[in-house]
C-alpha cells in the first residue's frame, strides 16, 4: 500500500515538473517572436532621441515616449501608419507655402536659366590690394589789405597747387567686375599750396622830374614776402630775420639805391641786373625783387635767420 502511495506522488510531481516547462518553454517562444527596434525620433527643434521600442505603431511609440504634436506639426509617416524600414519618425513645422503672381514669374523665369549661367554667378571671387592717388584741391585765402576809398585790385602773390594724396583700397571683383571696395589706409605724400590773393588799393606807377614811384606800400611788400617764406617752408622766426635784414639793406623800399656800390631794391642787389633773370621790371617791381632776394638767400644761406647772423657778424650778407 504504502508503494502505491508513493508511485502516485512521483507521477504527480513528474506531471507538475512537465506543466512548468511546456509554460517556460511557451513564454520562451512568444518573447522569442517579439522583436526589439532602435528607433531614432527627430523632433522639430532639431533634437535627435535614440529609444528601443516593440512597438510599430507610429502613434503608439510617440505615446510610449510622452510625446505630444503641436498643432503646427506634423510627423512622418503618418500617425495612422507603421514604422518604415529606416526606423526613423521626423517631426517638422507645417508652412504653408504661398506663391503670388510675381514669385510665379520668378520661379518660371529661374526655369530658364541655364547650367552655364548659374556657374558664372558662382565664379571665384578675386581680391586685390590697390593703391591710387588722389588729388588734394589747393584752397584760395583772399585777404584785405586795401586802404582809403580808392579803387581796388585783386593782386596774386601766391599761386595754389594741388596736393596728392595716396589711398590704399581693399577691392574685390566678380567677372572681372568690381563689387566691393574698401578703404583702408589713406597718407598725404604732397600738402596743397594755398593760393593767396590779396585785395589792395589800386596805385599806379608814374614817371615825373625824371624819377619813377613804386606801386604798393611797406606792408604788402611784407605780406607777399611772408607767404613767399612759407612756400620756402620758413619759420615765423626767419621772416622775423627777414624784415630786420632788409630794414638794414633799403628799409624795404623798391627804389632803394646805393650810388657808391650801385646796389638796389629791397634785397640791394649787386649788381641790380642780377634780377632780371626774375623779371625785366627789377628795378621797380617788388615782388620781381622778393622773389630774386629770397631765392639769393636760400641758395647761399639756407634761411633768412643764417643769412641775418652772418650779417650782424660781418655787416653784409
Amino acid at each position: 500500500m504504502k508503494n502505491d502511495d508513493k508511485a502516485s506522488i512521483s507521477l504527480k510531481k513528474i506531471i507538475c515538473i512537465s506543466i512548468i516547462l511546456i509554460f517556460l518553454l511557451s513564454a520562451g517562444v512568444m518573447a522569442g517572436n517579439v522583436q526589439v527596434r532602435n528607433v531614432k525620433i527627430i523632433l522639430s527643434s532639431g533634437y535627435e532621441m535614440d529609444i528601443l521600442t516593440t512597438k510599430t505603431s507610429i502613434k503608439d511609440i510617440l505615446e510610449e515616449n510622452h510625446i505630444v504634436l503641436l498643432e503646427d506639426e506634423k510627423v512622418t509617416p503618418d500617425t495612422s501608419e507603421e514604422l518604415s524600414d529606416n526606423n526613423t519618425i521626423t517631426i517638422s513645422k507645417e508652412s504653408e507655402e504661398l506663391v503670388d503672381d510675381e514669385e510665379a514669374e520668378v520661379i518660371e523665369r529661374s526655369s530658364e536659366i541655364t547650367a552655364e549661367e548659374i556657374l558664372d554667378s558662382y565664379s571665384e571671387i578675386v581680391e586685390k590690394i590697390v593703391v591710387e592717388k588722389e588729388k588734394i584741391p589747393y584752397e584760395t585765402i583772399t585777404k584785405d589789405v586795401s586802404s582809403g576809398s580808392g579803387k581796388k585790385q585783386n593782386s596774386v602773390i601766391q599761386e595754389g597747387e594741388d596736393g596728392i594724396r595716396e589711398v590704399t583700397y581693399k577691392v574685390k571683383y566678380q567677372n572681372g567686375d568690381e563689387i566691393e571696395k574698401t578703404k583702408m589706409s589713406s597718407k598725404v605724400i604732397k600738402e596743397p599750396v594755398d593760393k593767396i590773393v590779396e585785395v589792395r588799393t589800386k596805385q599806379i606807377t608814374t614817371r615825373g622830374s625824371g624819377a619813377i614811384r613804386a606801386t604798393g606800400t611797406k606792408a604788402e611788400y611784407q605780406a607777399y614776402a611772408k607767404a613767399r617764406c612759407e612756400s620756402y617752408g620758413w619759420s615765423d622766426y626767419d621772416f622775423d630775420c627777414l624784415v630786420a635784414l632788409w630794414n638794414k639793406e633799403s628799409g624795404w623800399n623798391p627804389l632803394a639805391h646805393n650810388s657808391s656800390s650801385g646796389a638796389h631794391g629791397i634785397a640791394q642787389a649787386l649788381p641790380a641786373s642780377k634780377m632780371s633773370s626774375y623779371g625785366s621790371d627789377y628795378m621797380t617791381n617788388y615782388k620781381t625783387q622778393i622773389n630774386w632776394g629770397l631765392s639769393y638767400i636760400n641758395s647761399r644761406y639756407g634761411s633768412p635767420s643764417n643769412a641775418w647772423s652772418h650779417s650782424q657778424s660781418k655787416g653784409w650778407y
